[in-house]
C-alpha cells in the first residue's frame, strides 16, 4: 500500500490542475495571497532535492521550529519524498526545550521561522555539534559570523539547481516508501515531565485519513478551512493533512493571537480548534446579550429555545422536524443566528471539530442550538489525533463522541481509557522504558485519561488521571470538570482548581478584566489600579455569587470554598500553559504558592 502523504501533493496537482488554489498566505490585514497546487508541488520538489544535496538520508530527522507558515507544508512533503522524518517544535518553545528535542531526535537540519527563533537555533547549534544547518523561513539578515545558515529562498535555489542524479535519487526514495516508514516524531508538550517524541509512521496517517474520509461525509473540496492551531500540534497537523487530501482550501493563520481578525477576513466553513476559542466566543456573545434591551433579550432567548428543540431534540436524533418548528427556526436563523455567526466570522459554517480539553455542556448546547456544529472529539499525539468524536446523528451532549471505525476503546484499571488500533503510535523515540509503561501486555495504549462508556456507546471523559487529586478528607476531585463549568461565566477567563491533600477546594481565577471593569462602572465602584479593583469587596462578592450558581449540582466536597483573583492571564511564555493552552498545575502551584497558602491560612 502506498503512503498517502508521500505522493499527496502530486496526486492533487494531477487531479485538480496546477492552477487550482491549495493554500492562502496572509500578506497584510485583509490581504491573502493564493498558493496553487502547482506552486506547492514545485516548492516541495525543490525542498526534497535541496535536502538530498545537503546529505539528508532516509529515516534521518529534520526539525521545524516556526509559527504556522505555508513553507512548513512544503518542508513536510519534501521530507516525505525523501523518506525523511519531520520533527515539529512549538514556535513558543524555550531554548532549553528546543535543545532537548534537537539532541534527542538527532536532527542535523532545523528550519526556523523568525529572527528570534533563528537566534535560539544558533545558540543551540553552538552546544549541539550534530546540528549543522539552519534554514530561515523569514527573509532575515543572518549573523555576520554565520557561514552555514541560509534563508528558505536560498535553500530553494539549491534545490532548483539540483542535478538529474539528485532528482533521480529523490524519485527512487519516493518509490521505496512503505507504510512502516516513520513520518514524524511528535514531541508532547506535556503538563509534567520532559517531552517525549511519539513515533508516528505513515501507516498511522494512512489509517487516520482513510477513516476520516469515511465518516466526515459533509465535507468536500468546496469547503474552506483556517489553519489556526500550531502545525506542530497533532490536531492541526492531522486536520491540515486531511484538508489537503480533500482539496479543501486552507488559509494559514500565522499568529494565533489574531485569529479573531483572520477568521472574519476569510469566513471558513470548517476549522479545528480548542475549547478556549469557543469559551471566549461564548463570553463575548453573552456580554453583547447583557447590553440588549429586554425585548431583544427575549427574542434571543426565544430563538435559542426554538433552536435547541429543532437541533438537539430532532436533528440530533435523525428525526424529521415538524413543519411549523422548521419554519420558526428558519425565521430565527435569518433574524438572529445569521447575525451572530456573521459577527463571529462563520456565516457559512459547516462543522468545527474541537478537542484538547473539556468544553462545558452549556456552551456546546448554546452553539449547537444556533446551528453551529461544534464536533466534540478526543485524541492524543500518540493516537494520531482522533480516537472519538460526535457522529452526525445520535451524539450525546456531555460525551466526547463515539470511537472511530477500526479504533477499539475499553476502560481499564482506575477507569483509564485504553485504545488499540492502526492509528496508535509505535512508541516513544529513544525511550524504551516509557514506551513499555504506556502499553499493556496485550498491546492496549494507556491514555492517562479517566473515563467511562455510557449506555449509548459514547465515551465520557472524566479527567486526566495525573490531574485527579485527593483532598485531605480522602475525596477525589476532577479539576478540569470544575474549571470547565466556571469557564462558562462572562466574568471568568481562566481557572486553576487547587486542593491536592488540602482540607477543601480553592481556585486561582483570572477574571475577564474588561467585563469586570464594566461591572465596576455600572456599580460606580472607584479604584486606582486593577489590583485594587480585584480586591474590592463588591467585586469579590459578585464573583462568589456567580461561582455558587455555577457549582450547583456538584457535591459539597467538590465546591470551591475560597478563591484568589489574578490581575493577569496564565500564559505559555511563563510556562503556566502548554502550547495547547492546558494548565500546567505544578507550575501554577509553585508560582502562586503564597496566594494558595493564604487561602488555607
Amino acid at each position: 500500500m502506498a503512503n498517502i502523504l508521500t505522493t499527496l501533493i502530486k496526486r492533487q496537482t494531477d487531479a485538480y490542475s496546477a492552477e487550482r488554489t491549495a493554500l492562502w498566505e496572509r500578506k497584510a490585514p485583509g490581504l491573502w495571497s493564493p498558493i496553487s497546487w502547482g506552486q506547492l508541488a514545485e516548492a516541495s520538489s525543490k525542498v526534497a532535492c535541496a535536502l538530498e544535496i545537503l546529505g539528508i538520508k532516509e529515516e534521518e530527522r529534520v526539525a521545524v521550529f516556526s509559527p504556522n507558515d505555508p513553507k512548513i507544508l512544503a518542508t513536510d512533503f519534501g521530507c516525505f519524498a525523501n523518506r525523511a522524518v519531520t520533527v515539529s517544535i512549538y514556535a513558543t518553545s524555550s531554548e532549553e526545550q528546543v535543545e532537548y528535542i534537537v539532541r534527542d531526535s538527532g536532527a542535523r537540519i532545523i528550519f526556523v521561522g523568525t529572527r528570534a527563533q533563528y537566534a535560539i537555533a544558533r545558540n543551540v547549534a553552538s552546544r549541539v555539534p550534530t546540528l549543522t544547518q539552519i534554514v530561515v523561513y523569514d527573509e532575515v539578515e543572518t549573523d555576520t559570523d554565520d557561514t552555514t545558515s541560509m534563508t528558505f529562498s536560498q535553500f530553494l535555489k539549491l534545490g532548483e539547481a539540483a542535478s538529474e542524479a539528485c532528482r533521480a535519487e529523490v524519485e527512487a526514495r519516493t518509490a521505496r516508501a512503505v507504510p512502516e516508514d516513520v513520518a514524524t516524531l511528535l514531541y508532547t508538550s506535556g503538563t509534567t515531565g520532559e517531552p517525549k517524541g511519539a513515533i508516528l509512521p505513515h501507516s498511522c496517517f494512512n489509517a487516520a485519513l482513510e477513516i476520516h474520509h469515511r465518516v466526515l461525509t459533509s465535507l468536500s473540496d468546496r469547503d474552506t478551512s483556517i489553519c489556526f492551531l500550531p502545525l506542530s500540534h497533532i490536531f492541526e497537523k492531522a486536520w491540515t493533512y486531511f484538508c489537503l487530501d480533500s482539496a479543501i482550501q486552507i488559509y494559514v493563520n500565522r499568529d494565533p493571537r489574531i485569529i479573531q481578525d483572520t477568521i472574519k477576513e476569510v469566513c471558513p466553513t470548517c476549522m479545528c480548534s480548542v475549547p478556549r476559542f469557543w469559551e471566549k466566543a461564548y463570553t463575548a456573545i453573552q456580554e453583547k446579550m447583557s447590553e440588549m434591551s429586554p425585548l431583544q433579550r427575549w427574542i434571543c432567548t426565544r430563538a435559542l429555545k426554538v433552536g435547541r428543540l429543532r437541533n438537539l431534540h430532532y436533528k440530533r436524533l435523525g428525526l424529521p422536524v415538524p413543519r411549523l418548528l422548521e419554519a420558526r427556526y428558519r425565521f430565527y436563523e435569518k433574524k438572529v443566528f445569521a447575525t451572530v455567526k456573521k459577527a463571529m466570522g462563520i456565516p457559512n459554517g459547516n462543522m468545527f471539530p474541537t478537542a484538547g480539553a473539556p468544553l462545558s455542556n452549556a456552551i456546546v448546547e448554546f452553539f449547537r442550538s444556533m446551528g453551529v456544529d461544534i464536533i466534540i472529539g478526543y485524541g492524543l499525539s500518540e493516537t494520531t489525533a482522533t480516537v472519538s468524536f460526535f457522529p452526525y446523528v445520535g451524539y450525546e451532549i456531555g460525551t466526547i463522541g463515539t470511537p472511530l471505525p477500526g479504533i477499539e476503546v475499553k476502560i481499564g484499571e482506575e477507569n483509564e481509557i485504553l485504545v488499540k488500533g492502526p492509528t496508535v503510535m509505535r512508541g516513544y523515540f529513544n525511550k524504551p522504558e516509557e514506551t513499555a509503561a504506556v502499553f499493556t501486555e496485550d498491546g492496549w495504549f494507556r491514555t492517562g485519561d479517566a473515563g467511562q462508556i455510557d449506555e449509548h456507546g459514547s465515551l465520557v471523559l472524566t479527567d486526566r488521571l495525573k490531574d485527579l487529586f485527593k483532598t485531605s478528607n480522602g475525596k477525589y476531585i476532577a479539576p478540569q470538570a470544575i474549571e470547565s463549568r466556571l469557564g462558562e461565566d462572562k466574568y471568568i477567563d481562566q481557572v486553576a482548581v487547587i486542593g491536592d491533600s488540602r482540607k477543601y477546594v480553592t481556585a486561582i481565577i483570572v477574571p475577564a478584566i474588561e467585563a469586570v471593569k464594566e461591572y465596576a462602572r455600572r456599580k460606580k465602584i472607584q479604584y486606582q489600579s486593577l489590583e485594587e479593583l480585584l480586591k474590592n469587596s463588591q467585586i469579590l462578592d459578585m464573583i462568589a455569587r456567580r461561582i455558587d450558581t455555577l457549582q450547583e449540582g456538584l457535591a459539597s466536597f467538590e465546591k470551591i470554598k475560597k478563591f484568589t483573583l489574578l490581575p493577569r492571564e496564565f500564559s505559555m511564555e511563563n510556562g503556566e500553559l502548554t502550547n495547547t493552552l492546558k494548565i500546567r498545575r505544578p507550575v501554577i502551584n509553585r508560582r502562586y504558592a503564597n496566594e494558595i497558602e493564604a487561602m488555607y491560612a
